[in-house]
């Protein structure tokens, strides 16, 4: 409803840990991840024989108190936190999955898409199986119920070689909790140890420091890590011949107080605002970002370009995380609901806007609109990420082809749309320069349409997004 930016699909969670209240560490760490997904959440909990678990919809908070926290006893849990790109928004595809099998109860949160997710499941469906939500997190617990081997090692080696796409999924046994990212790396994951004996594995590493843990390595991509009494052990190793990790992590999805590859989100942001203000600099009073996103890129623009920064917005942090649709009245305000202009910081003067990314395109020109009628003399735009042209089909929301604003207008084109003085865009290049990083590392498919799936056919892109979105 407000912003225009991609949507991350889910954030997950596990810890195993003797002597912890494990449910309530998990609510925190969830708690951290809550930017990754506002939809659903839950959390399933083993004590060595049985399985318990609670979800509800709505934010973490909103699904837990302590009387839903009080019965999920033991030492090893996971978590879940849900927006859904592959599922519709009900309890049937709120997560954790938890199931009961020939080797025991299992429970499953996922984190990604499944790009074969249809084939997969149309071989679960053929094996008499029911399915009972249309999330392709449901398919990937019934593909591990149905895979072959004597212990869930097999069967979890034998999920990585058939499911393709992205994928972390943090797995409850009754006695163990496992961790397994794709073997592209898209989506992150990493672990962390707590204490003398407890070890956690998240989307994030804030979520990690939030509960006291230390952060100690990313998962590698095509790891599956088992975590028991002994420590944790990687039971599977089957990566890709190169890496893939979304470019977006470090744009705009992960919180700015995350380590990813060793690299503090915060500083890669700050330097992508540098390379911006390298490649498009304008004369200008002011140097603002759009809260709170593309602050740290907005710090990195004005150092670079020596244009002092302000604060030209104020952010209302609680209006998005409401669930009460506004009235006729209120949704025209738009805008005006998110933030609040200074206009003391702003009068008369020639503003450089920053903002992150631009995606639909329909938040970008009232933002501009809202900065001239609290006095704005010029209104320059500048985006610290290049066009996204092309949709995502890796698990995150990032609209179909038609919606993609910079798939159908050119820059100029763009620029006279939202009413900005100038529009301008961090280059690719510079892009891949800021993080430092080896650019064939990455997924940039949303930039440059070459997706890192081979089997992937560009001919059915706009037809699987909007299965997806019908779903």
């Amino acid at each position: 409803m407000f912003g225009d930016h991609p949507h991350e699909e889910c954030g997950v969670f596990g810890i195993y840990a003797r002597g912890e209240d494990v449910a309530r560490l998990t609510f925190f760490g969830l708690y951290a991840l809550q930017h990754r997904g506002q939809e659903s959440a839950g959390i399933a909990v083993s004590d060595g024989k049985t399985v318990n678990a609670h979800k509800g919809m709505g934010l973490v908070a909103q699904v837990f108190d302590e009387q839903a926290l009080a019965p999920l006893q033991g030492h090893i849990a996971i978590g879940h936190t849900r927006y859904s790109t592959t599922g519709s928004s009900q309890i049937a595809n709120a997560q954790p999955y938890n199931m009961e099998s020939y080797l025991g109860p299992i429970a499953l949160a996922h984190n990604g898409n499944l790009t074969n997710a249809s084939q997969l499941r149309d071989q679960v469906l053929r094996r008499g199986v029911g399915l009972t939500s249309t999330s392709d997190s449901e398919v990937a617990t019934m593909v591990l119920l149905g895979g072959e081997g004597p212990d869930w090692a097999d069967r979890i080696e034998h999920f990585v070689s058939c499911a393709e796409g992205a994928y972390c999924l943090t797995i409850l046994t009754k006695d163990a909790l496992y961790a397994v990212r794709d073997p592209l790396g898209l989506r992150p994951l990493c672990i962390g140890r707590l204490g003398e004996q407890g070890w956690v594995v998240a989307s994030e590493s804030c979520a990690l420091a939030t509960i006291g843990a230390e952060w100690v390595r990313d998962v590698e991509p095509g790891e599956a890590l088992m975590i028991d009494d002994e420590g944790p052990r990687t039971i599977v190793r089957q990566p890709a011949p190169r890496s893939a990790l979304c470019l977006f992590e470090y744009i705009y999805f992960a919180r700015p107080d995350s380590m990813l590859q060793q690299q503090l989100i915060h500083s890669v942001r700050m330097e992508l605002g540098r390379e911006l203000a390298r490649e498009a600099h304008v004369a200008a009073d002011v140097v603002m970002g759009v809260p709170d996103s593309a602050t740290p890129a907005a710090i990195g623009y004005a150092q670079e370009s020596g244009i002092p920064y302000t604060e030209g917005l104020i952010k209302n942090r609680y209006i998005g995380r409401t669930f009460i649709q506004p009235d006729d009245r209120l949704r025209q305000q738009g805008v005006k609901l998110k933030f609040n202009p200074l206009t003391s910081t702003l009068a008369g003067k020639r503003v450089v806007l920053v903002d992150d990314s631009i995606v639909r395109g329909n938040t970008s020109g009232p933002i501009v609109k809202l900065l001239r009628e609290a006095g704005a003399a010029e209104v320059h735009v500048r985006v610290s990420s290049p066009p996204i042209q092309h949709p995502c089909f890796m698990g995150v929301d990032m609209a179909t082809y038609p919606e993609l604003i910079a798939h159908r207008m050119t820059v100029p084109e763009i620029e006279k749309y939202i009413q900005a003085d100038s529009l301008a865009y961090l280059s690719y290049a510079g892009l891949l320069r800021a993080t430092g990083r080896d650019p064939n590392s990455f997924c940039g498919a949303c930039f440059t349409g070459n997706y890192p799936i081979p089997q992937f056919d560009p001919r059915e892109r706009d037809e699987i997004k909007l299965a997806f979105a019908a779903r």
